[in-house]
């Protein structure tokens, strides 16, 4: 047996999988399902299995992917983080590999985690409707299931474009090997997914289970992936059944979203987020630590935190200093001592060291963290609708209603009027870069709209003072250790 694309079978109650070596290996044994999946509490197992997979992708993996990349945020040259900054990254990932972050930090890690969901997701769908158990509950599993299905296949073909459609449990070593599918038939697929997810999920309401997505949640999805699909219509038409259901608001103050004191309350805005918990083993994520300030010493940041992760200057300057989403973001903080951090001080790297305050838990434990990560939340539903209307309409009233809804949340007064349809878009897409920075989110908005290699050389600092992406880089390559495992697959375009 061959490596990840043949480590195939999962075991779903404890979603673990094989590890098997690169050599060629007869297969002894199998894990087979026959003993489980009888059970109500076997299908809530299943479940959880097939969402575990989140806390892994959003626990850093899909951060460094886009956020490294991208021109708002950059890392400390540290475990091979500076290579996809740089875009020195090869298939082998190498320099990652070498320091053990290949899964944890980079693309790797995004096309394991997200393949193993799938896998533990497909068992759900095949096995859950046969057991005996409450019917509306066995239906809520089942969309849930879609709706990771799809999460999943979409996070895999922003990131590396046409990857294997994998919809069927592998139960034997041939099963699991997939070619690629079109970025049509993917795109297929997910919707599908999104459909059936639509159809059982249930509405939002503050008794939903935290970390469960609700109809409407997956109706926003829905609404991004069309966008990302260039299906205007569609993507506006879902986003605007989420903004006039009624179901969910945007959080009065824009800072109350990422107080993880307020987490609860701010569901009604996140409408579906990886749920952290400090308390739990496994359950909290990298996020925090690293955007904290060096050597633990930000008190109000987290009780551990590394210094490895901070905003360019002239991102943060790129802000007017009325948008209280700037606030997000500083060039100062509070030490363990409890004096002031002046930013020339606040890493050894760069006298302009920006941090970045959306993930922040002072009661952590340890490492540990109780700061939640957004999915989708009403706000990027909000632009994704005016990207969508002025995509088929141009700079209609209605696109302009949707942006100034978010820019009055932040303090500032309505966008300028009478732009054109380009101009228009361009102020969605850089509202977008205020609204939705260090959320996994800008690296693949630079490469939908293919403007990542006019932005990206000019998001330089002292640190990074050239970058110099190529067409390729406008897709990760497949990982090489799956290449080689999968003989149905094909490497990207200029990663031959």
């Amino acid at each position: 047996m061959k490596t990840r694309q043949k480590q195939i079978l999962l075991l779903a109650l404890s979603g673990l999988t094989f590890s098997c070596s690169n050599l060629e290996e007869s297969v002894y044994s199998s894990i087979f399902t026959t003993n489980f999946y009888k059970t109500a509490s076997d299908a809530e197992a299943g479940i959880k299995s097939a969402a575990g997979s989140l806390i892994n992708l959003y626990g850093f993996p899909l951060v460094a992917v886009s956020d490294f990349a991208a021109d708002q945020a950059y890392p400390r040259a540290v475990v091979g983080r500076n290579t996809i900054t740089l875009f020195t990254y090869d298939p082998y990932f190498t320099a990652q590999r070498n320091s053990g972050r290949h899964e944890t930090e980079g693309p790797q890690g995004v096309w394991r985690f997200s393949y193993k969901g799938i896998e533990n997701a497909n068992w759900v769908i095949e096995k859950v409707p046969a057991i005996q158990m409450d019917a509306q509950r066995r239906t809520e599993i089942l969309a849930e299931a879609y709706a990771l299905r799809g999460l999943y296949h979409w996070t895999l073909t922003k990131t590396f474009n046409e990857v294997p459609v994998k919809t069927k449990a592998s139960t034997s070593e041939t099963e699991s090997l997939v070619g690629k599918s079109s970025r049509a038939d993917i795109y297929k697929q997910i919707y599908g997914d999104l459909d059936q997810a639509i159809a059982g999920l249930p509405s939002y309401s503050a008794s939903l289970v935290k970390g469960r997505p609700s109809k409407e949640a997956i109706q926003g999805l829905y609404a991004k992936v069309a966008l990302y699909n260039e299906d205007w219509a569609k993507s506006l038409q879902l986003a605007q059944a989420v903004i006039n259901s009624g179901k969910y608001s945007l959080m009065p103050n824009v800072l109350d979203v990422f107080d993880v004191d307020k987490e609860d309350a701010a569901r009604v805005e996140n409408m579906w987020a990886v749920e952290a918990d400090r308390v739990t083993p496994s359950r909290w994520l990298t996020v925090m630590g690293i955007a904290g300030p060096r050597n633990s010493s930000g008190i109000d940041y987290a009780k551990v935190s590394y210094g490895s992760w901070f905003a360019y200057q002239a991102f943060f300057t790129s802000f007017d200093t009325k948008d209280k989403r700037r606030q997000l973001l500083d060039t100062t903080y509070r030490d363990v001592a409890n004096k002031t951090v002046t930013q020339k001080d606040i890493t050894p790297i760069t006298p302009k060291g920006v941090l970045i305050r959306k993930y922040r838990d002072p009661n952590s434990i340890g490492e540990a963290n109780n700061c939640n990560f957004p999915i989708i939340r009403l706000a990027d539903v909000y632009l994704v609708a005016a990207e969508a209307e002025a995509r088929q309409n141009g700079a209609t009233a209605t696109a302009y209603g949707y942006v100034n809804t978010i820019r009055k949340r932040a303090g500032l007064g309505d966008l300028t009027p009478g732009l054109s349809k380009d101009a228009f878009i361009a102020a969605i897409l850089q509202e977008r870069s205020w609204e939705l920075f260090a959320e996994a989110d800008r690296w693949f908005d630079l490469t939908r709209t293919n403007t990542f290699l006019t932005v990206i050389p000019k998001a330089v600092n002292d640190v990074y003072p050239t970058r110099s992406p190529q067409a390729k880089h406008r897709y990760y390559p497949i990982p090489l250790e799956e290449i080689q495992a999968n003989p149905k697959l094909t490497q990207n375009a200029g990663w031959e």
